[in-house]
């Protein structure tokens, strides 16, 4: 008799026999012993998790007839009636398997669909398993849609696909989908632990362990190898012998590398990928039992209490726990990254192990120095970390024109025409730095009047006196002329941002500083610039300000939407008598009753108005304006900022460099 392989000898024959795929299982075995059967079953899934066993079964369960010959349909069939046993040597005529890959015409799937039209001979159901059914052409798949959504009553279709992105939506709408996933390594070596000790094969755990790895989810590889590890090492596993069929890599080495990368020993990384290479093991098959390896230290550096749950059985827990304990978890992270994508440099190199070497090696690059202290700026050259420590000493400014400038990585972004804007009111800097210029003290001018200190400013930036300099540090919320966070939207007074001493830089400008306005008196925002559009343009009310915090309340809080919305934004808050509020908007279209209604409760909810009455008119200050406003000052600060800094204007002037309209967008 011939020998017959463990993959088929031990094919489930029942659905209590089938493992890792408990999910199918149990909605199948309900279904059928509920008789809730559906007349199209899709299976999915990687090869070798049980498809085609999956759909023998069912059809064994629809077509039983049990010992007696009495049965009827079950979710445990007999497998001893004739039924049962011809579908399983395959000579059931009710039961048909067509592989699609061999026959995806539309000629062999019609020749298919006409056996339909008869009923069965022998069983209670006709049974179509159509294997593969991603490779059938559109014109197959064409031909069969009407027989699949509405089959005979006798007629079961179970179709079996790897691939299910390639199967037409409209066939799968007319099927009932099981996605059968891919078995766990834990799973496997259950399965092959069982079946070794019912063929009296001895075998190492360790060995099962690699087979296990090795199928990748597939229990039908995973026996498969077990038939050839069975025959490599006469009739035993062995972990060495299947290791060697396997052409994995021992995890000595592995421990090795990666205990080496942690300790920063370079010397030990190049000497063991040579040993590797002198024994001709895979460097694919490194890098990824090194995958391997850091995905369990990450967890056990992550999740201290998972070594306690560790297998017992498993004789590489101890060294990997040990591994996780003297590499930073930081590390290990980015050591799994570079193993993972060094992998697919592998077949760029000429030297598949020169590749490896430098993989690894690419950790030692990226490790900080020992005794680096982090904070440090990796751009911080050795000059300028020589000149820092003397940076501190600070000496005056030179009174003999203007200073000089030191070379800079990054230039700094202060031309004349924001330098004005600044003394004026808070600009936000960009949102990635914190721009320093260097403003005069106050004792600089201390008998210059008021009205002269704009003059006076236009000759400072010409010519900067010998006056010791401060900086003002201008924060990313002042850069792009953005209001302070009052609901007047005044700008912030001088005096909120103070100068702190700082040591003195050459490369900045100078800034005449204003004093801070007096309690009590309101700060009236800049005229209207000529390149501000109509729509942002307004004049300040009393009034203006408080419906202005007013709406953008309940904007925020979402308390208004759609026209009401626009109806608050478009409106200007005359006057107000108590609780009743007198607005204006410039459309009829926006003043409808709905609008005003739901305008009037949300303003009662917030504690507001009551009573509101909405007027036609023109108006000079809304929320919309004012919002336009601010969004064109910063969109013109930002383009200033831009158009006047220095290395933007090497660009243009010697390479004819343009700035795109409309690409500069503030912060």
């Amino acid at each position: 008799m011939s020998y017959l392989v463990l993959a088929r000898k031990y094919r489930p024959k029942t659905f209590s026999e089938m493992v890792g795929q408990e999910h199918v299982v149990q909605a199948l075995s309900n279904a059928l012993t509920q008789q809730r059967l559906h007349h199209a079953y899709l299976f999915t899934g990687t090869r070798g998790v049980g498809k085609t066993t999956v759909s023998r079964i069912l059809a064994k369960s629809l077509n039983c007839q049990g010992p007696d010959g009495q049965g009827g349909i079950t979710a445990t069939p007999c497998g001893v009636c004739q039924a049962c046993t011809d579908i399983d040597s395959g000579r059931f005529v009710d039961y048909t398997e067509l592989d699609a890959a061999s026959n995806r015409g539309v000629d062999e799937v019609q020749g298919l669909l006409e056996q339909a039209v008869y009923k069965p001979v022998q069983g209670r159901f006709k049974v179509f398993m159509i294997d593969e059914v991603h490779m059938l052409t559109n014109t197959a798949f064409n031909a069969m849609l009407k027989t699949l959504e509405e089959p005979p009553e006798y007629l079961k279709f179970v179709l079996a696909t790897t691939d299910p992105q390639k199967v037409p939506v409209t066939v799968l709408s007319r099927c009932l989908q099981f996605n059968l996933r891919p078995m766990a390594p834990e799973t496997v070596l259950e399965h092959l632990t069982r079946v070794l000790a019912t063929e009296n094969v001895p075998a190492e755990p360790q060995a099962l362990r690699l087979l296990s790895r090795a199928a990748r989810g597939s229990m039908r590889d995973a026996l498969s190898l077990t038939d050839q590890a069975i025959a490599f090492g006469s009739g035993q596993l062995q972990e060495a012998g299947v290791r060697q069929m396997l052409g994995s890599v021992d995890r000595s080495y592995v421990f090795r590398l990666v205990e080496a990368l942690a300790q920063g020993d370079g010397k030990t990384v190049v000497e063991t990928s040579d040993a590797l290479r002198t024994n001709g093991l895979s460097a694919a098959s490194t890098l990824e039992d090194m995958s391997t390896v850091l995905q369990r230290m990450a967890v056990l550096q992550a999740v201290p209490q998972m070594a306690g749950a560790a297998d017992a059985n498993d004789p590489e827990a101890a060294e990997i726990a040990r591994l996780a304990a003297i590499m930073p978890p930081d590390e290990t992270q980015l050591l799994y990254s570079i193993c993972l994508h060094g992998r697919t440099e592998l077949g760029l190199a000429p030297d598949e192990y020169a590749a490896l070497t430098m993989a690894l090696l690419r950790l030692l690059a990226f490790k900080p120095a020992p005794g680096a202290g982090s904070a440090e700026k990796k751009t911080l050259n050795a000059a300028e970390r020589a000149a820092a420590p003397t940076s501190a000493a600070a000496p005056a400014v030179p009174s003999a024109g203007p200073p000089e400038r030191a070379p800079s990585p990054q230039p700094s972004y202060s031309p004349p025409s924001a330098a004005a804007a600044i003394a004026q009111e808070p600009v936000q800097s960009a949102p990635w730095e914190e721009e320093e210029v260097a403003v005069l003290p106050e004792q600089a001018e201390p008998q210059m009047p008021a009205a002269e200190r704009e003059p006076a400013a236009s000759a400072v930036r010409a010519a900067p006196p010998a006056a010791e300099a401060v900086r003002l540090s201008v924060r990313p919320q002042e850069h792009f002329g953005r209001h302070s966070a009052t609901s007047s939207g005044v700008p912030a007074p001088a005096s909120a941002t103070a100068p702190a001493a700082a040591p003195q830089s050459n490369d900045f400008v100078a800034i005449p500083v204003r004093e801070a306005p007096e309690p009590g008196i309101r700060l009236q925002p800049a005229a209207p610039r000529e390149g501000l559009p109509a729509s942002a343009r307004y004049t300040p009310t009393e009034e203006g300000d408080v419906w202005h915090a007013t709406v953008m309340a309940m904007v925020a809080a979402e308390a208004i939407t759609a026209l009401v919305r626009e109806l608050a934004l478009q409106s200007q808050l005359v006057a107000r008598d108590g609780t009743h509020w007198l607005l204006r908007v410039e459309r009829e279209s926006l003043n409808q009753p709905t609008a005003r209604e739901r305008l009037r409760a949300a303003l009662e909810a917030a504690g507001h108005a009551t009573q509101i009455t909405v007027e036609v008119g023109q108006i000079i200050d809304s929320p919309a304006r004012r919002n336009a406003h601010a969004a064109a000052e910063r969109q013109r600060v930002a383009e200033e900022i831009v158009h006047n800094d220095p290395y933007v204007q090497t660009l243009m002037r010697d390479f004819g460099a343009k700035i795109v309209p409309g690409s500069i967008k503030p912060a």
